[in-house]
């Protein structure tokens, strides 16, 4: 622990320098204007942002990026209470009770339980991940190649498992990410794999045209296409902090749902929006008065906003310590790092230890500053909300593909981007999740390499995943997950014969 404490010191020390403040305080802002305005997320965001931190400091640029994930979360709840709409989809919750607040002109309070209870939440996971990452990365060390692709393919199954809609579409998915991850060169042989001729494409697909069009041009021409026409909640706001009541009705939700948060965003494909839903059902089963809950209960508010920024401190110990991206954000964050010649994973904490400590302190700093500007700033927010999306369209469609082109100043990215974008639209037409695609994507590369290096260890035997007690356990889960789905199908379809 004292440990920790020290090179939390030394992480200050790095987050403090005038140059990684200024990108954190730009990352925090773009986050929570990220999160304000509907239609536009954090993962099309950093996708978008992700070319222009190139040229920066490795430690400067993920300290941006990242500001930009919990950022967002404070923003989206202020779209939730006044237009009723979710500006992140993690926010989706805040609009049953805080849109209801806003009626009986509450807002000011709704607003300012939630950016309170997104501080204390962010304070508890951040302390999570100094206390879990660092333990789990020495544990990781005991890793080899078959461990390795036994947890991306364990993450992998999770992610299909937590589907919102159908476990075999995510499946899909996740298949195809994984054949698109292996574009390019063998790792190995440097054979050509679908290139189809293309040279272009013997470096890969690379993950930002693609994210920035399944994310970003894509979710705008969503939006488009079916306008929301919501109006802005035209209450006086005021009265933001909120009162001793408030506070003894919030406090105990906010705790709960920040350690529920923290601890569900460490699981692969979970995310903020599942936390969210458990942990507004958990407050309204235990109150005394469910009743209150879709009329404007201030714990209807705290709660959710509490758990969807724990979960984003959590999602980022998979990430930094095991280098297992848990959600599509993460996963560009997990392409950035290997971008910057980084290697994600237990050793990042031992070759990087000014990036690791450095983006921690820099996310603490960074909840304070949200909090510092959040209230202030939403009356900016307001105003920003009544921009015309058709002009905020045309300039994210923009900016996404001079983003694509200006990231190997070459048009077949910005194709790339185009393809995925009407690739993004097919996807929800059709109910397919991009979660699972991005995640495979990404991981792809690393879980063949993790393969053909188990094989190479055990002259082709596929044994080795199941003599190595960590690998088989994971292997083991893995079955259990994807199977039980089939059984649960098997024992209605059981049932339901009985009954006839």
């Amino acid at each position: 622990m004292l440990e920790s404490l020290t090179s939390l010191a030394y992480g200050f020390n790095i987050a403090l320098q005038p140059q990684n403040l200024l990108y954190c305080f730009i990352g925090v802002t773009m986050g929570t204007l990220v999160g304000v305005l509907p239609g536009i997320g954090p993962t099309a965001t950093i996708a978008l942002l992700l070319p222009a931190t190139f040229k920066l400091n490795p430690i400067s640029a993920i300290i941006m990026l990242s500001g930009i994930c919990y950022g967002a979360m404070y923003g989206g709840s202020t779209t939730s209470i006044l237009l009723n709409i979710p500006g992140e989809a993690s926010s989706v919750v805040t609009c049953f009770d805080g849109y209801q607040m806003a009626r009986q002109g509450r807002a000011g309070a709704a607003l300012g339980i939630s950016a309170f209870g997104s501080f204390i939440a962010g304070t508890i996971s951040i302390f999570g991940l100094i206390l879990l990452a660092p333990t789990l990365a020495e544990f990781a060390l005991k890793f080899g190649p078959p461990e390795y692709f036994a947890l991306m393919v364990m993450g992998l199954a999770v992610v299909a498992y937590l589907a919102r809609k159908s476990t075999v579409k995510a499946l899909m998915m996740a298949v195809l990410g994984i054949i698109l991850g292996c574009v390019g060169l063998d790792p190995i042989t440097a054979t050509p794999r679908f290139t189809f001729g293309i040279l272009e494409l013997a470096d890969g697909i690379g993950i930002a045209p693609v994210v920035m069009g399944l994310f970003g041009i894509a979710e705008v021409l969503e939006n488009l296409a079916a306008p929301t026409g919501a109006d802005v909640f035209a209450g006086k706001l005021k009265g933001f902090w909120p009162n001793r009541q408030d506070w003894r009705r919030s406090i105990g939700p906010i705790a709960r749902g920040s350690l529920l948060g923290f601890f569900l965003g460490l699981l692969p494909g979970v995310g903020a929006i599942v936390p969210q839903f458990l942990s507004y059902a958990l407050e309204k089963k235990i109150s005394p008065n469910p009743e209150r809950f879709g009329n404007g209960a201030i714990e209807g508010v705290a709660s959710p906003e509490a758990c969807n920024n724990a979960a984003v401190g959590g999602t980022f110990i998979p990430l930094l310590s095991l280098g297992i991206p848990s959600t599509a954000m993460t996963a560009i964050l997990l392409g950035a790092l290997m971008i910057y010649g980084l290697t994600p994973g237990p050793l990042l904490i031992r070759s990087s230890p000014d990036l690791f400590w450095g983006v921690i302190a820099s996310m603490y700093i960074g909840n304070i500053l949200l909090l510092v500007l959040n209230l202030p700033l939403i009356p900016l927010w307001v105003r920003v909300l009544k921009i015309p999306y058709s002009y905020l369209s045309c300039l994210i469609i923009l900016f996404c593909l001079i983003g694509a082109y200006s990231l190997n100043n070459s048009v077949t990215d910005v194709y790339i981007a185009v393809i995925f974008s009407l690739v993004g639209l097919l996807f929800k037409k059709f109910a397919f999740e991009p979660a699972p695609f991005v995640l495979a994507f990404v991981l792809g590369p690393l879980l063949e390499t993790a393969l053909r290096r188990s094989l190479i260890l055990s002259d082709g035997s596929l044994l080795i995943f199941l003599e190595r007690p960590i690998s088989a356990g994971f292997i083991l889960f893995s079955i259990v997950v994807l199977a039980a789905p089939l059984f649960s199908q098997i024992r209605l379809g059981r049932g339901l014969s009985e009954e006839d």
